[in-house]
């Protein structure tokens, strides 16, 4: 092999370059086999390699020798075929018994995954289907929104009625967002009623709950009751069958 062929062999190696390369030629490593056979000390003689690089190399022929080729296997053989096991049968008796054990744990994780019904209202047929209207009502209901939110960023989306004997919103003109009315409002027995049905009442503290109907009324926690205080309150609420809203 030239000179040109053993430098390029050595340009492979990891942070060896062509420069680095010659000078290893030139100090008489003449093949790789030599190289790989050079101590740390011998290649720190060479010009311009540093320890750590010399450990590199050497450590890259170290992983070419633990690297050990896959052996291929001749297709060509014939394979020894062994002989399947045969499976147990289990006798039907014992089947029986596991379809019976199945049945039970399914039931075990059935109650522990129950949902617990909500308490709700006693309240008239009438209330009820005026909570359906009120539910169909908000849904048709549009979004109210304040005249020309669109045009500048400092003017907010809630609403505001308007105003200006030049507004156009206020003088019903076509293609203008649509202004509260007493035509979008709900039924009278719903109103200031919960979606479930119960009157809200906001309460602070253990007292406020015995001025509570259970049947009708049901509690919202005020936001500024701490924690502990509102873990006692849920309790209470326990013992005389008041719901939360917001527990």
């Amino acid at each position: 092999m030239t000179k040109d062929d053993i430098v390029k062999e050595f340009t492979k190696i990891k942070g060896v370059g062509i420069a680095k390369a010659e000078f290893l030629y030139d100090k008489g490593f003449i093949s790789l086999d030599k190289l790989k056979k050079a101590t740390v000390n011998e290649l720190l003689k060479v010009e311009g390699i540093t320890e750590a690089i010399a450990k590199n190399i050497k450590g890259q022929f170290k992983d070419e020798k633990d690297s050990k080729p896959l052996k291929i296997k001749d297709t060509k053989k014939e394979e020894v075929k062994k002989p399947k096991a045969k499976k147990e049968v289990k006798p039907k008796t014992e089947k029986k018994e596991e379809l019976k054990e199945k049945p039970e744990e399914e039931e075990s994780e059935e109650e522990e995954e129950k949902y617990i019904v909500k308490k709700k209202p006693i309240i008239s047929n009438k209330q009820k289907d005026r909570l359906k209207l009120r539910k169909q009502i908000k849904k048709r209901k549009p979004e109210f929104l304040r005249e020309e939110w669109f045009r500048y960023k400092r003017i907010q989306k809630n609403w505001r009625k308007p105003d200006g004997i030049s507004s156009k919103m206020r003088r019903n003109l076509k293609y203008r967002p649509s202004m509260v009315r007493i035509g979008f409002r709900g039924p009278k027995e719903t109103r200031g009623l919960h979606p479930s049905g119960f009157d809200e009442i906001i309460i602070f503290n253990i007292a406020d709950l015995k001025a509570i109907d259970p049947k009708t009324q049901a509690a919202r926690i005020g936001s500024s009751v701490g924690t502990k205080k509102r873990i006692n309150i849920e309790k209470k609420a326990e013992e005389l069958e008041v719901r939360i809203l917001n527990m």
